[in-house]
């Protein structure tokens, strides 16, 4: 508990207290009136002080219709009954200290959900280390410029992204990522900001400035993920808005009509009764249950969430992705592992060494992993000198002059369009044909690496109910065929360029029905469009990637497939949680609302409807923050 939190207890305990000893002396004891008075108002000003100069401030302010509101004109009119009538002023009291108890648990409900999320903001760093003169010196990291070198010791949080110039360590990313398994790095590794260095010294040459690392980005995505609401906490805002004043006129409609009907009628008016009744109707109206625990649902959700490494935008996307149906897949680097390595040369009519040369060569300009896979098995250092006119062609390939010699290198769709006559390779992976002068060279097999928890991952998508699982690459069809039909995934669409994904992403989109989603899960560099156009964007393995945390609605911060199936289940546990507190509020409301109008309910069951509901749905938001077992 915080200091405010334990400043209330102390209040409850104390009126608590105050209001048993009462009730047990008055039974005892026949006391004046005004003395009577005097002395309940103890406790009641005790426990209720903050609630009366809230709501005396919303009425100076012209923003009267809230809970506080309600609440005080509920037990100052219980007070008012209670003066005039019998003078037992425990109902008055004891809906105050009940609605400060509610008060109290929704408060310390949304402390714990707030100290997930702050088990986050935790990887802000609140310096870096700058070597001066020999001696190392804190600075902020807002101070640090592009291309600095800074020093992490062993304990300190790797403060801007870069690269590792000087040292090797163990790097702990459970901050980031969920995962307690630590990761080592060593010189030229690129590492990112909220790591924290568990051993070795680490001299970074930073890539980024503060602002623009993989921790700020981060934490202004979880800070902000709040202003973006879902359907759910938007009707509750509306309902609110309209509701309160609609109890209030309601609750003065009972105390006045009924009476004024009796008189005229001539019968009894029974002013005290019907008083009693609107106000007994007030307490029981009061919409805190659903104003304070559909938010907290949805908060308690997103906490949960990022406790497990997934940072969802906001709770309209943790809502779409709870009717997901449709999930679709870009392959490399989401199901495979992106690391490229050559695992054979074919149908080569030159030497191996002297085709993999000009290949090489060719794509040095070039950062996708299959260029990245050629210049490694090249494995000489590139002189880029010998390279000219270098043409990409996206979808097919790359075009260069090599030492005076123009060589083709891509896929079958490049060779065809440069009218080259080749040869098919059958090898199962990705396939590179070479062509040098105009003439086929050879081609260059390529293999990726599944991922050790793609297959998982699929079943665990099924088993979560997912009816199309589907698979979109740019890669030859008997590589994809291989892949889809070794994970479980039901369709799969191969050599695609990126407007052809979007083109397929729009096909899928037409087939579903209005209430069924579609999500695209892709690393978030290449496939920002098809994120976008998707109803729901995941972005898998997106550390370190500024496209992914742009364009994606949820990021996974790790590149672990199993995740997806754990956020559609922690979003349709939060939105069956949000379900349950509606329905069960508003029922129970309902039903006391009648009985209140018809004289059964009293004070007390109108505490139960008020704070009883809200303490039971705060109890059940908080559920969502649990995400362990899913």
């Amino acid at each position: 508990m915080n200091k405010k939190q334990k400043k209330i207890l102390i209040r409850i305990i104390a009126a608590a207290v105050l209001m048993a000893a009462l009730k047990v002396f008055t039974s005892y004891a026949e006391l004046n009136a005004v003395f009577l008075f005097v002395l309940w108002m103890i406790p009641y000003i005790t426990i209720g002080y903050d609630i009366l100069k809230k709501a005396f401030k919303g009425i100076v302010n012209r923003q009267v219709f809230d809970e506080n509101f309600l609440m005080a004109v509920a037990t100052v009119g219980a007070i008012a009954v209670a003066l005039v009538e019998d003078g037992d002023y425990t109902e008055a009291v004891a809906v105050m200290l009940f609605y400060q108890i509610g008060e109290l648990f929704q408060s310390i409900a949304v402390g714990k959900s707030r100290r997930n999320i702050s088990e986050l903001m935790d990887i802000r760093p609140d310096y870096a280390n700058i070597e001066l003169d020999g001696r190392l010196t804190q600075v902020d990291p807002d101070e640090v410029g592009i291309g600095s070198i800074i020093v992490v010791q062993p304990g300190e949080k790797i403060p801007i992204d870069g690269v590792i110039e000087e040292g090797t360590a163990t790097l702990n990313t459970s901050a980031l990522t969920g995962e307690s398994v630590p990761r080592e790095a060593t010189v030229g590794d690129e590492v990112i900001s909220g790591c924290v260095n568990m051993t070795g010294l680490l001299k970074i040459r930073t890539t980024k400035e503060f602002g623009e690392s993989t921790v700020s980005k981060i934490l202004d995505l979880v800070e902000n993920s709040s202003s973006k609401k879902s359907r759910s906490e938007n009707f509750i805002s509306k309902f609110a808005k309209y509701y309160t004043p609609a109890v209030c006129y309601s609750a003065l409609a009972l105390a006045v009509l009924p009476p004024i009907a009796c008189m005229i009628m001539g019968m009894p008016a029974g002013w005290g009764i019907w008083i009693y009744r609107a106000l007994t109707f007030l307490v029981i109206s009061c919409p805190c249950a659903l104003v304070i625990s559909i938010p907290l649902s949805f908060f308690a959700g997103i906490g949960g969430a990022s406790h497990e490494g997934v940072l969802v935008k906001g709770s309209n996307y943790l809502e779409t992705l709870s009717k997901t149906k449709y999930v679709v897949f870009d392959k490399t680097g989401t199901m495979t592992q992106g690391v490229f390595e050559v695992s054979g040369v074919y149908d080569n009519t030159i030497e191996e060494a002297e085709l993999l040369e000009l290949a090489a060569l060719a794509e040095s300009y070039s950062n996708h992993p299959i260029s990245k896979s050629l210049k490694k098995a090249y494995g000489k250092e590139i002189d880029t000198t010998l390279v000219s006119d270098v043409e990409e062609i996206g979808g097919h390939g790359v075009t260069a002059k090599v030492n005076g010699r123009i060589v083709a290198a891509g896929n079958a769709k490049l060779l065809r369009k440069l009218g080259i006559s080749f040869s098919e390779c059958d090898k199962i992976g990705t396939i590179v044909y070479v062509a040098v002068d105009g003439a086929y060279a050879g081609a260059i097999v390529i293999s990726d690496i599944v991922k050790p928890t793609a297959k998982a991952a699929i079943a665990a998508l099924h088993k979560a109910g997912i009816t199309r699982c589907v698979m979109l690459t740019g890669d030859s069809k008997a590589v994809a065929d291989s892949v889809a039909k070794d994970l479980g995934i039901d369709e799969v669409y191969s050599e695609l360029l990126p407007s052809d994904k979007v083109a397929k992403v729009e096909e899928l989109l037409s087939q579903k029905s209005e209430k069924e989603k579609l999500a695209f899960v892709g690393d978030g560099i290449n496939d920002a469009p098809v994120l976008g156009r998707a109803d729901i964007g995941i972005a898998m393995g997106a550390l370190g990637s500024d496209a992914a945390i742009e364009a994606a609605d949820i990021v996974l911060m790790d590149d672990d497939p199993l995740k997806i199936a754990k956020a559609i289940k922690i979003s349709r546990k939060c939105l069956r949680i949000v379900y349950e507190n509606i329905y069960f509020a508003l029922g129970v409301k309902l039903i006391c609302l009648i009985l209140g109008a018809l004289g059964i309910a009293n004070m007390w069951l109108a505490i139960f409807a008020d704070v009883g509901v809200m303490v039971i749905a705060v109890i059940n938001a908080i559920r969502a923050l649990f995400v362990k077992k899913l």
